[in-house]
């Protein structure tokens, strides 16, 4: 039996403990190969150590400096880490800082400067199709009525629009040929009014001390007069052909818009949740049904004064009675305000023709103005609009001072829609809550 080594100091080295699973070998012989039993058994109790994250670059994942050889494992999730981030992973957010607010806060006020500046250029434009729209959506019952009545809709559209373009015809030929008349007679009777003033001893006597006929004179032949008259001229042709252009553009969209209003409804209608589709469709068609009443009212109203001046500037003699009668009837549809103006205009002429009559005209247009407002209108106007005075006065009001005539015309609807929300939306939500 072989003698057990030893060191240099005379010790005998010890064998080291055999790993769990191995048998020990005998002294002097070789160690026991493992098997794979062994191998699985000593694998699973190897505590697992945790490996340092790889470095992603440009040309790969790189293992950290120091960090230890990665096992076969980490090769593929490195792998499939640099194939999801390929250029890197992100860094940290940029939500808080100050300088990423404060551009966001700057562009969003940019923003908002550069779409009220756009809404402002294009205003002319967009009030011409919101009064185009409103025109549609009150000229819709009248397309409607005839559909019930066995027309196509394409039909009924057609027979509307073609009466509209005789009633702006016929305005235009009753008040054209009065206006040229009268002003070719002015132009005529020139001279004659010169030599009236001269001949007046008022207008002669501040001629004496003032020179206010030479000074006129020289005025007249010097370039001055010349200049500011042909731009005078100039303003008051581009402001006529702006009117006709806009008159047609409005008569164009009103008809694209009779044409569509079903399908814009529609597509308006989609734009709510579905399940709030169906209240909004109702409240929206009581809307445009409660447009198209006014709208209809009110030319119910202005055909009435039209009407009625007409036979009474006939009874009276006044000249231009027809010129006259559909000048009321137009102005009759501006709220508040447009019935005196109709008014006042047909009692100058009046005046002109003699002092009974224009003061006859003053007395009939002050007790129509009466009928009209305390019977006339509330009995059309109460099947179609429901809205109480006061409301009736500030939105003609509010409407008159945003956009002037138009504001006005497209006050009182408005306010009636704002009515019905209130109503049906608001006062209901707050007694539920």
């Amino acid at each position: 039996m072989p003698e057990p080594t030893t060191d240099e100091h005379g010790e005998t080295p010890r064998t080291p403990p055999a790993p769990p699973g191995i048998a020990p070998s005998p002294t002097g012989s070789a160690p026991a190969t493992p098997t794979a039993s062994t191998i699985a058994s000593v694998a699973s109790v190897t505590p697992d150590v945790p490996e340092a994250e790889p470095i992603l670059t440009s040309a790969g994942p790189m293992r950290p400096p120091g960090a230890r050889e990665s096992r076969s494992s980490a090769v593929p999730a490195a792998e499939s880490l640099a194939s999801d981030l390929p250029f890197g992973r992100p860094g940290r957010p940029m939500s808080g800082n100050p300088f990423v607010f404060g551009f966001t806060a700057a562009l969003g006020v940019l923003t908002a400067w550069w779409l009220v500046q756009a809404v402002v250029g294009a205003s002319s434009v967009l009030i011409l199709i919101v009064v185009s729209l409103f025109l549609a959506i009150g000229l819709n019952p009248a397309v409607e009525g005839l559909q019930e009545r066995g027309l196509p809709r394409l039909a009924a559209i057609t027979v509307v629009f073609l009466g509209v373009i005789a009633v702006f015809t016929a305005f235009g030929l009753a008040v054209v040929p009065p206006l040229t008349a009268q002003s070719t007679d002015f132009v005529q009777k020139v001279p004659q009014y010169v030599r009236e003033l001269q001949d007046n001893p008022l207008i002669r006597d501040l001629d004496q001390r003032f020179q206010i006929l030479d000074k006129l004179q020289q005025y007249v032949t010097s370039g001055d007069f010349g200049s500011q008259m042909f731009g005078g001229v100039l303003g008051f042709g581009q402001v006529i052909i702006g009117a006709v252009f806009n008159a047609l553009t409005v008569l164009v969209l009103t008809l694209y818009f009779l044409g569509s209003l079903n399908s814009l409804k529609k597509m308006a209608y989609r734009l709510v949740p579905r399940s709030r589709r169906t209240r909004a469709s109702l409240l929206g068609d009581q809307i445009v049904d409660s447009i198209g009443g006014y709208v209809g009212g009110n030319l119910i109203i202005s055909l009435i004064a039209g009407v009625t001046t007409f036979f009474f500037l006939v009874l009276m003699r006044v000249p231009y009675a027809l010129a006259l009668a559909l000048i009321v009837a137009l102005t009759d549809l501006i709220p508040m305000v447009g019935a005196f103006i109709g008014a006042g205009v047909a009692s100058i002429v009046g005046f002109f023709v003699s002092p009974t009559v224009g003061i006859v005209c003053v007395v009939f247009f002050t007790v129509y103005q009466q009928i009209e407002n305390y019977w006339i209108a509330p009995s059309v106007m109460r099947s179609s609009v429901d809205v109480p005075p006061l409301a009736t006065i500030v939105g003609a009001l509010l409407g008159g001072a945003l956009l002037g005539v138009v504001g006005a015309l497209l006050g009182i609807p408005l306010v009636a829609a704002l009515l019905l929300i209130v109503r049906e939306v608001i006062l209901p939500r707050q007694e539920r809550a």
